[in-house]
């Protein structure tokens, strides 16, 4: 399933927690560095892996935002929507974005470029709205550099 310098990765940070499972968030967030998302096969391979059933591994991808059971686009945008960023600009973000990118929250675009998905709290009021694009943090953006960082990446 993965390449022998992955395994030996994963290996190794299996190694450092006292039972497997409790190693099962760095194990997935590696597999999906791997393979863009978590697909069957691979949730399979992971509760094999960590000698648990799939069903758990299966439940923790479902459970957390940022791990993927569904294929992306090769970029992932990342909308707080908590009061906080919503009062001081997200839902302006979200309409926005939507517009911009012509797909609704949890869809990629046509290309396959962007997917759009909604975030808990980003830990960012202070600087609302925040969003991540790639699992890199932006805060408190216009609409103007909101589209040129879309255009970088």
């Amino acid at each position: 399933m993965f390449p022998e310098d992955v395994i030996s990765e994963l290996e190794e940070i299996r190694s450092h927690y006292p039972h497997a499972k409790a190693a099962m968030m760095p194990v997935l967030h590696v597999a999906q560095q791997q393979k863009g998302w978590l697909d069957q096969e691979t949730q399979a391979w992971v509760a094999d892996f960590l000698s648990v059933d799939p069903i758990e591994v299966h439940e923790v991808v479902t459970f957390y935002p940022m791990l993927y059971a569904t294929p992306n686009g090769e970029h992932v945008i990342h909308v707080c929507r908590t009061l906080s960023c919503d009062e001081c600009g997200a839902r302006e973000l979200w309409a926005h974005l939507k517009s911009k990118l012509g797909v609704e929250r949890g869809g990629t675009t046509s290309d396959g470029k962007f997917t759009l998905r909604a975030a808990e709290c980003l830990a960012s009021c202070g600087t609302a709205p925040a969003f991540l694009v790639d699992g890199e943090r932006h805060e408190s953006l216009s609409l103007d550099e909101v589209d040129a960082l879309l255009e970088s990446v």
